[in-house]
């Protein structure tokens, strides 16, 4: 899992940084290697506690590896530390992370958002939230039972009235259920969540679109996980229409540490309307002297942020330009490919019982069975034994009514099953989909 080349490298380039500051007196930080080494050890093998998230046998939860370039950069600039908040802290960082926001922003079509990076998904959906309450003060936010649960978190920290809307058995948000709650008259903001973190669903955009038309109110995107999908050839037909959609909303949440190959946390916030800035407005006796640029800090919620997250991101673009039809959309197009070899091959196995139509990468199935709480208990087993078997998996609890769409069961007293859930987002789960089906099939068999 580990490629010492890179370590090479980083030397190398360490060595090139160096030379940017050879009119300084000589000077090297202090460092015991007796002391440091056998701490090193300890974290080594501390480290070893974890499932192997960069191998392609690690097929469960969200987690993908950075890439090398990303990798390195990040690790480069940690010997600078840039802080990303105002530009005493990070000139250069600061410039990367600004080139890197139109990259991202051209993704969806738009050529001058206001945006910035964040620490992650959750604070960039705060920031989006928190502008769509000033804009319609009081009114209630919206978003999907199925959309990511820190939408309900938020508002409940910002004092934001929220409503759930129920899905459909896709996983996408019921329009019926929408337009009912849009009647009352009280929405403000509408979340569509490209990319749901249970079954990969998108919501339906296009007909979010004609129901804001008809009843004004603000469409916050958070593509946090799917968002980079819009770069993808593979995708269906009607998971096509939706992304193209994209440029018409007004705000997107994408987080670069999930689909852009970056270490967490790297999340991103976009705004197509870049008068929301003077809701930022602050000020700060001692951040802003030295420059008369617009600082990060200036538009962001978050104060001090970590420059190397920028730096990483920006030598990702650099080497993998977030373009469509580029090496980077290849591999996206690489995880479609892997989750329709694995799908296909659970269809196969009347072991299995896949729950339902996958729009991007995710799978969610089960053991065949009848009853709720057999099915639960052969699930649980199958994960055990996958484990064993270094093929990991995730478990996900998915209602009754769902599981019986695709698979008719006696629930008894049950309201959930636990269920199997594959995440097929390494570009390389594309090869050893053969692999994982193999060990599947076995086990299932068994």
């Amino acid at each position: 899992m580990i490629n010492h080349a890179e370590i090479a490298m980083l030397e190398e380039a360490l060595e090139t940084l160096e030379g940017g500051f050879a009119d300084l007196p000589a000077f090297a930080p202090e460092l015991d290697p007796q002391r440091l080494r056998p701490v090193l050890e300890e974290v080594a093998t501390r480290m070893q506690d974890n499932y192997p998230y960069p191998h392609p046998y690690y097929a469960g939860q969200m987690l993908k590896p950075p890439h090398p370039v990303a990798r390195i950069a990040y690790a480069l600039s940690m010997y600078i530390n840039p802080n990303n908040h105002a530009l005493d802290g990070g000139r250069a960082s600061s410039a990367m992370e600004k080139e890197c926001i139109r990259d991202i922003a051209a993704m969806f079509g738009w050529s001058e958002p206001l945006g910035h990076l964040t620490g992650g998904g959750t604070m960039a959906n705060l920031e989006a939230l928190w502008i769509s309450d000033r804009l319609h003060p009081g009114k209630r936010i919206l978003a999907s039972d199925q959309a990511h649960y820190t939408h309900g978190r938020i508002t409940e920290v910002l004092k934001i009235p929220f409503g759930a809307v129920a899905s459909t058995a896709t996983g996408s948000m019921d329009l019926k259920a929408l337009e009912n709650e849009l009647r009352q008259g009280d929405v403000g903001t509408v979340v569509t969540t490209m990319g749901t973190t249970g079954l990969g669903a998108v919501d339906p955009l296009p007909e979010i679109l004609a129901l804001q038309a008809k009843y004004g109110f603000r469409i916050h995107a958070d593509a946090a996980y799917g968002g980079y999908f819009v770069l993808a050839s593979a995708l269906g037909d009607d998971v096509r229409r939706r992304y193209d959609a994209l440029t018409e909303v007004d705000s997107i949440v994408i987080d670069p540490h999930k689909h852009g190959l970056q270490p967490y946390g790297c999340g991103c916030v976009l705004f197509k309307d870049p008068s929301v800035v003077k809701h930022y407005k602050h000020d700060s006796a001692y951040t802003y002297f030295s420059s008369d640029e617009l600082h990060l800090g200036e538009i962001s919620l978050e104060c001090s942020r970590a420059g190397s997250s920028a730096v990483a991101l920006w030598a990702t673009h650099r080497m993998l330009p977030p373009v469509a039809e580029g090496e980077f959309a290849t591999s996206l197009d690489r995880c479609i490919s892997a989750m329709h070899q694995v799908r296909a091959a659970l269809d196969a196995n009347v072991a299995f019982t896949v729950l339902h139509d996958p729009m991007l990468d995710i799978i969610v199935f089960s053991v065949t069975g009848d009853d709720a709480e057999t099915i639960s208990a052969a699930n649980q087993r199958l994960f055990d034994r996958a484990s064993r078997r270094n093929l990991h998996l995730a478990l996900i609890e998915m209602p009754v009514e769902f599981v019986s769409n695709r698979m008719p069961i006696d629930a008894s007293e049950e309201d959930t099953v636990t269920c199997l859930r594959s995440v097929l987002m390494k570009p390389e789960h594309d090869e050893w989909a053969h692999d994982i089906i193999g060990v599947l099939s076995e086990l299932g068999d068994s």
